[in-house]
């Protein structure tokens, strides 16, 4: 029997999501999400997508090791258990691999330490991602285990995008560089853009726009990253549902000076209480949009401050890239707002850009074009799937160095 199913597990700080995925037809058997790991009110859902079932459980889950084996009793429920012959591997989001991992890893001791030594990069983020892997290993440690970095589709990037403009000894002391994120979303969607296409991601150049509550956007040339707006962290770039995106540095020393606020309240200002939610008090997309059509100036400012950053890293990706073929918006608002869509290319028509307001408005599933017939750049909607993608890129390093059979 050949092992073709692979686990995707995406741990945060006080919650395990997961997939489990069959390779031979990338079809989904299971999905689920346990939440407030640590707390007498945690939960598990499990769906079985096999059999359509969705079970729900509620009761204190005291770590991830707890929650690990919760899933892994729900998965034996349906006949999928981590025990089986033909779990292959296990896929783990990782959000920060630094400049150390440019691809996908398979884990072993001195991965772990390496992704422990990047925490600093990572605070939030690379712990959870830590102690999802190290409890797998426990409950598997015969199984391979792969970590799948967030960061390293951006690893392309040339030196001039990567680099910032300080002292180089100090950024080489402290890996100050821009290292981009939502990395799997920016491969998977490029890939499938080309596709819709019709044509090879070496020949197609994409702006990739990830706009969800955190947002990203992605200049890939012939499929390979050249220039992305997040940075050293994930604050850099667009306005976001509660991050401010580009701001001038200055700011923060002026709030220390004049405002007399620490750099742990700035931190919180700029990455909980800024963005969206900051200008106008709301951080979900279809509300603002709602208040912007009942004559809300507050939300109206909003909106038009997150379109204006947009279009100016559409424009600027559009200077870098030199000719574009595409711009793909995805994830929850650009998969599903339309007048963001309409917004974003409104008066760029001189690059090519436009969308038919009939294809634009239609909602669908899938990938599919919503500029006019003969536009010069297709503006595509591509829905995003990360979880396919860090089950895609485990299951080749793992064919590649292992025997499944």
């Amino acid at each position: 029997m050949t092992a073709t199913r692979v686990l995707v597990l995406n741990s945060g700080s006080s919650s395990l999501k997961y997939q489990l995925l069959d390779m031979r037809d990338t079809s989904r058997l299971a999905t689920g999400l346990v939440e407030r790991i640590g707390e007498r009110t945690s939960r598990l859902k499990h769906t079985a997508l096999t059999t359509g079932e969705t079970r729900e459980t509620a009761g204190p889950v005291a770590d991830h090791a707890a929650a690990l084996k919760a899933v892994a009793e729900e998965l034996g429920r349906d006949g999928l258990g981590l025990d089986s012959p033909e779990l292959a591997a296990i896929g783990h989001r990782v959000v920060h691999g630094g400049s150390s991992f440019t691809a996908p890893e398979i884990v072993d001791d001195a991965v772990l330490a390496e992704i422990e030594r990047l925490v600093p990069l990572a605070p939030l983020h690379n712990p959870a991602n830590l102690t999802g892997i190290r409890t797998a290993r426990s409950l598997r440690p015969d199984l391979p285990q792969v970590a799948v970095f967030d960061t390293a589709f951006h690893a392309t990037m040339p030196e001039s995008a990567a680099r910032y403009a300080i002292d180089a000894s100090i950024a080489d002391e402290y890996r100050i560089r821009r290292y981009g994120f939502h990395g799997t979303s920016h491969a998977y969607v490029s890939r499938e853009t080309a596709k819709l296409l019709g044509r090879a991601p070496e020949d197609v150049n994409v702006i990739v726009l990830h706009l969800g509550n955190g947002a990203s956007a992605s200049a890939v040339c012939g499929g390979r990253c050249v220039d992305t707006s997040m940075g050293l962290t994930p604050l850099e770039g667009l306005v976001m549902g509660t991050r401010s995106g580009d701001v001038d540095p200055a700011v923060i020393f002026h709030l220390t000076r004049v405002g007399g606020m620490s750099t742990d309240e700035i931190d919180t200002l700029l990455n909980k209480k800024s963005g969206l939610i900051g200008l106008c008090g709301d951080n979900d997309m279809r509300e603002i949009r709602s208040r912007v059509d009942e004559g809300d100036e507050q939300a109206r400012l909003a909106f038009d401050i997150y379109i204006h950053r947009l279009k100016k890293y559409i424009g600027a990706y559009y200077a870098v890239l030199g000719r574009v073929d595409a711009i793909a918006f995805t994830a929850g608002v650009g998969e599903n707002a339309a007048a963001v869509r309409e917004a974003a290319v409104a008066g760029l028509e001189g690059l090519g850009l436009a969308v038919d307001a009939g294809l634009n408005a239609a909602r669908g599933d899938g990938a599919r074009i919503v500029s006019p017939e003969g536009a010069r750049v297709a503006v595509a909607v591509v829905p995003t799937d990360e979880e396919l993608e860090i089950a895609t890129q485990t299951y080749a390093l793992v064919s590649a160095s292992h025997d499944l059979t």
